[in-house]
Parts: C-alpha cells; sequence; structure tokens
C-alpha cells in the first residue's frame, strides 16, 4: 500500500507542484485547500498516476479542519507524511500603521493553521512510532526586515515550533524538519499587494527568482531520504538573493 501524503494549499503555488512531486514519487494525496475547482483541476490531473483525495475547507476554522480530518475514507486515514503548506503574507507596512484584519490573518494562517493539523495528525504518528512533518516557513522566520514585522514575528513562529515538535516527537521516531525559501515567484506577492500586480512583478524585476517547483522537488527529496536520515532545517535561496533584501539584479 503506498503511503499517504497530506498537502495543506495544494490548489496553488508550492503547495500545487508539492502534490505533482510527490505524486511522482508514488504517494497517494489528500490535496487540501478552499478553491474546490483548482483541486479538482488537480486530482484530474494526477489520479490516473495516484489514488487523490480533496478536502475543502478553511485551516483557520479549527471545526472545520476537524470535520474534515474526520471525514477521511478508510484508505486515507493514516497519514505518513504531512506537508504544512498552506499560509500567506498580508500587506507590507510598519507597525504603527498595521491593518489589525491582516495582522489577525496571518497569525490565524500562518501559526494556528499550522498547530491545528499537526495536533490531529502527530497523534497517529505517535502511536503508529513512524511518520514526517515537514513545514514550509520562510527566509522571513530567520531574519527580519522592515515593514515585514507580523509576517515575519509569524514564519519565526513556524521556525521554533518546527524545532520544538522535532523534540517533542523524537521519542517515537518522527521526522520533523522545515524549508525556508527566499524569494519564489507564485500568487505570495500579489495576494500581499492585495491583487496589484504591477506592484509584484516589480518585487522580481532583474533576477530569477525561485519557481514553486524549485521548492517542491527539495521538498521531494527531503520525503525520499532514508527512514534514519532526516533534513530538519534547510533555507533555499535563488542564487541572487544574499539575504532577505540582499539580491543582485541585473540592470538594463
Amino acid at each position: 500500500m503506498p503511503k499517504t501524503a497530506l498537502i495543506t494549499g495544494a490548489s496553488s503555488g508550492i503547495g500545487y507542484e508539492t502534490a505533482k512531486t510527490l505524486a511522482n514519487l508514488g504517494f497517494q494525496l489528500i490535496i487540501c485547500g478552499r478553491r474546490e475547482e483548482r483541486l479538482k483541476e488537480l486530482q484530474a490531473s494526477l489520479q490516473l498516476q495516484t489514488p487523490v483525495h480533496i478536502l475543502v475547507f478553511d485551516i483557520t476554522d479549527r471545526q472545520a479542519v476537524t470535520l474534515a480530518l474526520n471525514s477521511l475514507p478508510t484508505a486515507f486515514s493514516q497519514i505518513d507524511l504531512l506537508v504544512n503548506n498552506a499560509g500567506n503574507a498580508h500587506g507590507l507596512g510598519p507597525i504603527h500603521e498595521g491593518n489589525l484584519d491582516d495582522w489577525d490573518t496571518m497569525i490565524d494562517l500562518n501559526i494556528k493553521g499550522l498547530l491545528y493539523l499537526t495536533r490531529l495528525i502527530a497523534p497517529q504518528m505517535v502511536a503508529r512510532k513512524s511518520g514526517h512533518i515537514i513545514n514550509v516557513g520562510s527566509i522571513a522566520g530567520k531574519e527580519v526586515y522592515a515593514n515585514g514585522n507580523v509576517y515575519c514575528a509569524s514564519k519565526h513562529a513556524v521556525d521554533a515550533l518546527t524545532r520544538s515538535m522535532l523534540i517533542d516527537l523524537n521519542p517515537f521516531g518522527i521526522k520533523v524538519g522545515a524549508i525556508n525559501p527566499g524569494m519564489v515567484e507564485t500568487e505570495f506577492s500579489i495576494v500581499r499587494f492585495k491583487g496589484d500586480e504591477e506592484r509584484a512583478k516589480k518585487v522580481y524585476d532583474g533576477l530569477q527568482p525561485l519557481t514553486a517547483k524549485d521548492v517542491a522537488e527539495v521538498i521531494g527529496f527531503m520525503a525520499s531520504l532514508p527512514p534514519h536520515v532526516n533534513i530538519s532545517d534547510l533555507t533555499l535561496l535563488p542564487t541572487a538573493q544574499g539575504a532577505a533584501t540582499v539580491v543582485k539584479r541585473q540592470i538594463d
């Protein structure tokens, strides 16, 4: 029986590409998100290759998360790999001008959503004494930068949670790791800038950023290592990026 991977935020970007990568590695998939049509399209493209089950729910709604996980059919109920990918940045501004709704959204999505899924899935891994959890963090969880305040704080929380989860779950033989990407061209900047595509595009002007597929392939590598090998913390940058706010741009 193939191993089962559950991926949050699978309707686009890194989550979408991770689903394709893990399908190529032989995992059967539980793909989660709020955009059902996108999930159905992904399911249709992969289901001839591997079994794919869809869960549509809001990861920030604790009750919805519980109901969704409890609805899994028996064939998908044993989760071997949890990829906590769902997360986003909302807004970019100094702390004294912050939008409280944006702050709530980032804290609920980037921290609490990750915790809800982990709390429901980790106990079955503990009972089996096997499993793997990969959290998708950010270089913003390793550094801070001007106007990034709450987003950086939420990703620092992911970093701290990953390290503490690794310690808590170590006695049970469970792998825990994080991948922390730098600049990745997905919907990230469009969401951060509230749909302003022109402003989002400028983030990547003059450089070649990572793609969602680049990140997904590294997640696949982490997931395919032998049982005795665990990548606990990995930062992935485009060659043009030296730090969160240090980039080499080609100027025409």
